[in-house]
C-alpha cells in the first residue's frame, strides 16, 4: 500500500508542477471562480494521463515548496461537484494528510485523479463561471477542443507516476512508527487500534459522552496507518463509531432543534469497506432529514433573529437574554431556510461579519450552521 506522506514528499521532490501533478496553497470551491479553477485542474490533468493516476496537492507555498498545510477538509462534496459539471468524470479521491511538524488542526490535502476510461475525454458538460460548457483542458494549456479529438497518451508519464508510487510503498516501520505516535499523542482521549483484514491499521480517539445510553465522542481523531489518511471531527462535532471485521463507520450527528428541545439528528455517515485484496473504499452518504415545525414559531423567531442584526449593525448592547438568543441565531436561520423561508440563507449570509466581529464563538457557530448547509446543498 501507498504511504501518502511519502508520496506527496516524492512528488514535490520533482518541485515544478507538470503535466501529472499540480500543487495549491488553498482550494475554494464555495464559489463560482473557486469551483470552475478547481474543474478546470481535474479535467486538465484527467485527459493529460488516462492511464495513469494524477495528483493535486494542497497546503503548499508554491515559491518555496515548503509544506503549510489547510484546514481539514471534506471530501464527500468534490465527487458529487465532478459529476454535476464534467462530461466523463474522473474518479476523485480527497484525503486529509497529517505531517509531523504541522499543528493537529492542519493537514495537507492530497487529491487522487484517475480516468474513468482511456477512450474518452473529459470536458465541461455546462457552464461555469468564465468557462463554457463543452471546453477540454489539457495539462499544457486550457485549450477548447472538439469531442472527437484524438487522445495521445504520454507513456513516460505512466513510468515516472509508476516509480513514484513505488518509491512510496509502506513498511512494517513506518506502520508501527505511525501507531506509537497516535497511542502517545493522544493518550489523554482514550486511543483505540484495530486490525482490519490482516493489514490495515485504524486508530482512533475521542472525547466520550453517553446521552440515554447512546454514546457519542466530539473531538475525535481517526487515521489510517497504512496510508496516512485521517479524518478529524471538532469539538462541535458528535459522533457514533461502529465497526466490525470489514467495516469501520462513523455518523455525525447534529443537535438540532428550537426553544432549548433539541434532538440528537443524523447528518452524515462514512463508511470505511477493507477488502481482502488489501484494498479499502471509503463512502459518505448524508443521512439528514430537516425538521419541520410550526411557521407561527418559525415567524416569531425570524423576527428576533432579524432584531438581533439590527442591534449588531448599529453596536447596540444586548441583554442578557438576547446574548442566549444569538447562539441560536445560526441555526434558526437554517431551520427556517429548510422550512421554505426564503430570505432567511440571505440573513444568515449577513450575519457572516457581525458574528465574525461580535465573538469567535459565534462565528464559530456561523461556520457549523454552514457547514451543515453545504452537505446538504451538494447531496
Amino acid at each position: 500500500m501507498i504511504n501518502k506522506r511519502l508520496l506527496i514528499k516524492n512528488l514535490l521532490a520533482h518541485n515544478d508542477e507538470n503535466s501529472f501533478y499540480d500543487k495549491k496553497r488553498q482550494i475554494n470551491i464555495s464559489e463560482k471562480e473557486g469551483k470552475a479553477k478547481f474543474l478546470k485542474h481535474i479535467c486538465a490533468l484527467s485527459n493529460s494521463n488516462p492511464e495513469n493516476n494524477s495528483y493535486i496537492i494542497i497546503g503548499i507555498d508554491d515559491p518555496s515548496n515548503e509544506i503549510i498545510g489547510v484546514d481539514f477538509f471534506d471530501d464527500s462534496k468534490i465527487q458529487n461537484l465532478i459529476n454535476a459539471y464534467l462530461e466523463h468524470p474522473p474518479v476523485i479521491q480527497y484525503e486529509n494528510i497529517p505531517f509531523p511538524h504541522l499543528s493537529n488542526d492542519k493537514v495537507v490535502g492530497l487529491v487522487t485523479i484517475r480516468a474513468k476510461s482511456t477512450n474518452t475525454i473529459t470536458a465541461l458538460r455546462k457552464n461555469i463561471w468564465k468557462y463554457y460548457g463543452g471546453s477540454v483542458f489539457f495539462r499544457d494549456g486550457s485549450i477548447s477542443m472538439p469531442k472527437v479529438f484524438d487522445l495521445k497518451l504520454n507513456d513516460s508519464n505512466s513510468k515516472i507516476v509508476k516509480a513514484i508510487e513505488q518509491h512510496a510503498q509502506n513498511n512494517i516501520q513506518y506502520t508501527l512508527d505511525g501507531v506509537f505516535d497516535f497511542m502517545n499523542n493522544r493518550k489523554d482521549y482514550s486511543p483505540m487500534y484495530h486490525v482490519f483484514k490482516e493489514y490495515f491499521v485504524m486508530c482512533w480517539s475521542g472525547q466520550k459522552k453517553v446521552v440515554k445510553n447512546q454514546t457519542f465522542y466530539s473531538r475525535v481523531d481517526i487515521e489510517l496507518i497504512n496510508e496516512q489518511v485521517r479524518l478529524f471531527y471538532s469539538t462541535l462535532d458528535e459522533v457514533e463509531i461502529i465497526y466490525d471485521t470489514d467495516c469501520f463507520k462513523i455518523i455525525e450527528y447534529v443537535n438540532f432543534g428550537l426553544n432549548a428541545q433539541n434532538k440528537y439528528l443524523k447528518l452524515e455517515e462514512t463508511s470505511i469497506t477493507f477488502f481482502d485484496n488489501a484494498q479499502y473504499n471509503i463512502e459518505t452518504k448524508l443521512l439528514f432529514q430537516p425538521p419541520i415545525y410550526d411557521k407561527k414559531t418559525l415567524h416569531h423567531i425570524y423576527n428576533i433573529n432579524n432584531a438581533l442584526l439590527e442591534k449588531l449593525k448599529t453596536q447596540k448592547t444586548l441583554k442578557k437574554h438576547e446574548q442566549e438568543d444569538l447562539k441560536n441565531l445560526p441555526i434558526t436561520y437554517l431551520i427556517c431556510h429548510f422550512n421554505g423561508f426564503d430570505l432567511a440563507l440571505h440573513q444568515l449570509e449577513v450575519s457572516k461579519p457581525l458574528l465574525a466581529k461580535y465573538s469567535e464563538y459565534t462565528y464559530s457557530l456561523y461556520k457549523e450552521a454552514m457547514r451543515i448547509l453545504r452537505k446538504v446543498k451538494y447531496n
